[in-house]
């Protein structure tokens, strides 16, 4: 074999058949994936993570595009199997880093489109639109793309084929029999791939903790015009904005219940677009505008909201706060939670559902009643696709850790010779004899911090943190050519002293004591000076807060 030296850790045999994950794996979001063949590069998959309350200012996480923008140039293209933000949200951010051709299907190049235009990107992005059973080469890899089943139109799973052998790449998915949007799952292409003899499986791994999902999305729909029938107050569904399939089982209920739909937050009203331009919705009727929706009866009109995972500008989010916004919540009316809840956004969401719960509004989650299946595949699905597909190797993504050693365990359960639960960077040769992983590869986590990218590990953050935590100060102090102190140093807090005068006054005094004090030889040494102010200050309100505060000093020489 010849080699290709792709990082100072990492050799990787140039006609070795490689996968790399730099997102998605040890984690929900995130999904960036890498497959490597005769030193050419094939990018699965580009989204976007959250980072629930875990960095302050931060809305949008990112996998960090590094080790492959140094490859740049051997990219044969980014194929994204499905429009959810986990899987495409990272492209407005990342694809000048790549700048390589995107396969994707025609709806979620519709729900692309528009982030395009907000990030300059229009006509710039060379986008090709695929379709179900449709089958493209890019280099070395043969890409056919498989019709299956989940919660957004257009999921597609997708069989790499290279002469190394092939690769299936399940996507996110489920077997949903009959499927109340879209296509159905293309059964015949899985077994005749399965016949024809697949190397590994990059396998969904969510709901690997759930044995059997006795439920459909038929039922939740069902399930929506009963409970929708006993209010005859305000009805507020919040769900995920690109579930077109619950948006349009939440209209038909409204529907069947009398009630005209309004859509309330403009990442619904982006679905709304992507769904009606490519096809879908075709049934239902056209959503109203918030004020169309003020001019009816509360029983006369459903609201769809986003905000169901506790987002803090969100429409719902919104109708909890102290306003004129439209409808006002109160007693008789309810809000539903029409969805999971996102690992780390648990706390979010509760404060969200209490503030609910003060307009004296009913709140119904799915631990109350149907209204809630997911889009991912239960154990008894993951063990038919593997019977179906016959993999040599088993590799698990998209989920945390206890997610992927479960699912070794279940792909060892179902024969599957090799298994194994890698993390973000682990190169993995995909060997149908000797599997084994090579070394890992440079990978890390952007976090966007306002109109720029930054690192999660920062100092910029962990100073954030420690604000947040345990409150900031500045600290002006100016000296004579002499070493004498000018005044009185100057002490500022927003968050942490008291406005008592009194009380800066003494520290300001004791941070004077201090400088003053300071030894003749370490008097011309700024950096000396500062250390003493800045633990003198410390030390005064670890004694009044309990806290060490994150300090700031000025130092004035005149």
């Amino acid at each position: 074999m010849t080699t290709e030296d792709n990082a100072e850790e990492l050799i990787i045999p140039k006609d070795a058949l490689v996968f790399i994950p730099l997102g998605g794996v040890g984690e929900i979001g995130m999904n960036f994936y890498l497959y490597h063949y005769e030193g050419k590069w094939l990018i699965v998959d580009l989204g976007i993570g959250f980072p629930g309350d875990t960095m302050p200012g931060v809305d949008v996480m990112l996998p960090d595009p590094s080790f492959i923008e140094k490859r740049k140039k051997d990219i044969v293209g980014l194929i994204i199997t499905h429009a959810h933000e986990d899987h495409l949200g990272g492209i407005s951010y990342l694809w000048r880093s790549l700048n390589c051709p995107l396969y994707l299907s025609p709806f979620a190049a519709e729900m692309l489109e528009s982030k395009l235009d907000d990030a300059g990107l229009i006509g710039r992005v060379d986008l090709r639109i695929v379709d179900k059973g449709t089958k493209i080469q890019l280099g070395p890899f043969g890409i056919e793309f498989i019709s299956l089943t989940h919660s957004i139109p257009e999921p597609h799973a997708l069989a790499i084929t290279t002469p190394a052998g092939t690769v299936f790449h399940s996507g996110d998915w489920k077997f949903e029999e009959k499927a109340l949007l879209g296509e159905a799952y293309d059964i015949q292409a899985l077994k005749r791939i399965g016949k024809q003899g697949v190397l590994a499986m990059i396998g969904d791994s969510t709901n690997v903790f759930t044995e059997v999902a006795h439920k459909t999305e038929r039922d939740v729909r069902e399930s929506l015009v009963e409970l929708f029938s006993h209010y005859a107050q305000h009805i507020v569904v919040t769900c995920f904005a690109s579930n077109v399939a619950r948006i349009e089982s939440i209209a038909y209920a409204a529907a069947q219940n009398g009630r005209k739909v309004c859509l309330m937050g403009r990442s619904l009203w982006r679905v709304e677009d992507a769904a009606r331009a490519t096809g879908y919705l075709q049934d239902t009727p056209e959503f109203l505008s918030e004020d169309e929706a003020e001019e009816l009866n509360p029983s006369d009109v459903l609201y769809i909201c986003t905000g169901s995972q506790g987002e803090p500008y969100s429409a719902l989010s919104q109708l909890t706060q102290r306003g004129n916004r439209y409808p006002r919540l109160g007693e008789g009316d309810v809000v539903i939670f029409s969805s999971r809840v996102i690992p780390g956004n648990e706390y979010a969401i509760s404060k969200l559902q209490n503030r609910i719960l003060a307009t004296k509004a009913e709140v119904i989650t799915e631990r109350d009643c149907l209204v809630h299946v997911s889009g991912h595949p239960s154990r008894d699905n993951m063990k038919k696709m593997y019977d179906i597909i016959k993999p040599r190797i088993a590799v698990p993504v998209h989920g945390d850790l206890s997610h992927l050693l479960e699912h070794v365990k279940l792909a060892e359960e179902c024969n599957v010779p090799f298994s194994f639960a890698i993390k973000d960077g682990e190169a993995i040769l995909l060997d149908a004899e000797n599997p084994e992983i090579l070394g890992e590869a440079e990978t890390g986590v952007l976090a966007v911090d306002g109109n720029r990218l930054v690192s999660i590990g920062a100092d910029v953050f962990k100073k954030r943190r420690k604000i947040i935590e345990s409150g900031s100060a500045v600290v002006t102090v100016v000296l004579t050519p002499d070493y004498k102190v000018v005044g009185d140093p100057h002490v500022s807090s927003f968050d942490i002293l008291d406005k008592e005068k009194d009380d800066i006054l003494s520290i300001e005094m004791k941070i004077k004591l201090a400088v003053e004090s300071i030894e003749e030889t370490r008097r011309d040494n700024d950096d000396a000076i500062k250390e003493v102010v800045k633990a003198t200050l410390r030390r005064c309100i670890m004694e009044s807060h309990g806290k060490k505060p994150m300090v700031e000093v000025h130092l004035v020489r005149l």
